[in-house]
Formats: structure tokens, sequence, C-alpha cells
């Protein structure tokens, strides 16, 4: 077994639908306090491999301010399955969420007890992001869950991740991301994780960006009996467009990439990346979250390995 530190880091959506009013939403929520606030989320994941999972949740927010601030509880029912192969989970989650919505600075937290194959394991998923200068921010990421495979679901692996990011404005228009990362794999297994992104903004109005990737990792164990897709040394270069647009409160987003990877410094694949992705306004009586994406690349069953999700979340504040 490996060191695990109880760290964890994350990101959460959802999809639903939502009528009313945006803009008399974010008005109304502006002149009430904190109060609470009832939701449902859901997530829906699939691959090329014939595995999905799908998740349910009710969530209990007994102080809930905004979408960027509040404190709350989360009972999940998770769904795996491939082909005859069926799998099923409990989670129950404290969440607590503190950013500045402007800036993006603070935190946001999810810990939880998670039970699934008479395995337990107690999760955590977070991040804190701080700004100390104008141009600089550095966010701290940190998770711990289970590795969602058939193998790795039977045998109860799980993987613990930190992080450490930052964020380098050079001028107005062109930001530099870094990342540095370890996740260590309860069944032995570490992966050094390294990314870089170049982020070229040509207008400042058009929320449009141009972006540069790269991402590397190496394991110390190369053989973890196809539990999970390990080779032992991995990168991927992309060329990504991002749009993102603000209308009435509302917050849309898209991103569309093209790369490269190279496993164990041998074999080259194209890959490819596409995100969607819209919020209600942050102040509002009803909160709406939703993204969808697709991603290809290679997995130990094949070169042409395509994963799917649709997440979505709506919070009603009383």
């Amino acid at each position: 077994m490996t060191r695990k530190p109880a760290y964890a880091a994350a990101a959460i959506s959802g999809l639903m639908v939502l009528s009313a009013s945006c803009h008399a939403q974010e008005e109304a929520a502006e002149k009430k306090a904190s109060g609470m606030a009832f939701g449902t989320e859901a997530l829906l994941t699939s691959d090329s491999d014939n595995f999905e999972s799908r998740r349910v949740s009710v969530e209990f927010f007994p102080a809930f301010e905004n979408a960027d601030r509040y404190l709350g509880f989360r009972l999940g029912d998770y769904k795996y399955q491939q082909d005859s192969w069926r799998r099923a989970g409990k989670k129950i989650s404290f969440l607590a969420r503190s950013i500045e919505t402007r800036t993006a600075n603070g935190g946001q937290m999810e810990a939880g007890v998670f039970e699934q194959g008479g395995h337990t394991l107690l999760t955590l998923d977070g991040s804190y992001r701080i700004a100390p200068t104008k141009s600089t921010a550095v966010e701290f990421l940190l998770t711990r869950d289970w590795v969602e495979t058939p193998k790795s679901l039977d045998r109860g692996i799980d993987f613990s991740f930190l992080g450490v990011a930052v964020d380098q404005g050079l001028g107005s228009h062109v930001t530099l991301v870094g990342l540095l990362a370890q996740q260590y794999f309860s069944d032995g297994n570490r992966r050094d994780h390294g990314r870089i992104r170049f982020i070229y903004q040509p207008s400042l109005d058009l929320g449009l960006t141009l972006q540069a990737r790269y991402r590397t990792y190496r394991s110390t164990h190369e053989d973890v009996d196809r539990a999970y897709f390990n080779p032992k040394s991995y990168s991927e270069s992309m060329l990504a467009v991002s749009w993102r647009q603000r209308f009435q409160g509302w917050t849309a987003a898209v991103t569309a990439g093209l790369g490269n990877e190279k496993i164990n410094h041998d074999l080259s694949q194209p890959t490819r990346l596409l995100d969607v992705s819209l919020q209600s306004p942050v102040r509002g009586s009803q909160v709406f979250r939703f993204n969808a994406g697709y991603s290809r690349s290679t997995t130990f069953s094949g070169p042409s390995y395509q994963y799917r999700y649709i997440r979505g979340e709506w919070i009603i504040l009383f």
C-alpha cells in the first residue's frame, strides 16, 4: 500500500431545465439574506468500452447565500455497469463553498463517505485559490476517490491527488498556467504530473481564447494487472479554442481541441476534446448548472477510446 494523504480536488456541474426570468431572479436574490435551499444533481457517463456510470443526488443547504457561497449536504446514488457486470454505491457528503465571484479567489470542498461493493472510502474533493499579486494566482487542488473501472471497483482501488497550479498574467492578453501534482494509488502505484497551458486572448471583449496545452505524467508501476489504463509515461500536446460569454447574468462556454498523445515515448495517436457549459446567474432564487463533453484518446482497449459525459444541477432557494 502507498501513502494515502487525505487530499482531494474538484469540480461539479449539472443538467435539468429551469424556467423563470434570470434577471428577475438575480435582483430578488440580491435583497435576500442567506436561507435554506434544496437541489438535485445528475451525472451520466459512457465510453467506447461499454462502461457506463450514473449518479443521481439530492441536496440540502441549511445556509445558502448564492451559488458561490453556501454550506450543505448531498446524498448520492451511484450505478455502474459494463456488459453483464453491475455495481451500486451510496455516498453522503458535506459541501462548502466560499468564492469571490469577480476574482474566483476562495475555496470549495466536498468531503464524504462512499460505499460500494463492500468497500468504504473517505472521499475529498477540494480547491483553494489565492492571488498574491494582481497578475498571479495560486490554486491548491486535493482529491481522494475511487478509480472507476470494473476491476478497480471490485478491488477497492482508490487514489489521492495533490497538486498546485499557478496562473501568471503576462500583460492583458496572455496568461501562462502551470501545474505540478502527485497521484497516489492504493495499489502502490504513483504518478507524477506536470501540465502547462499558454492562453492568448486576442480581444478582451469577445470572450475568445486560443490555447496551447501540454500535459504529461510518469507512473512508478507499469504493471497494475490492467485494473486501469497506466502507461509508464504519457504526454499530450493540444491546440484548443475556447469561447466564454455572459448574457443577462447567464454564463455560457465552449471549448474544442485537437491534439496528439505519446504513450511510453513510442505510440503516437491523435486526441480530441469538446466541452460545453451553461450556468444561471450566481445570485438567483434558482441556480442551474449544466455541462457536457466528449473526448477521444487511447486506453488499454485501443487507440480510439471515446468518453462522453453530461452533468446537471438545479437548486431552489427558499
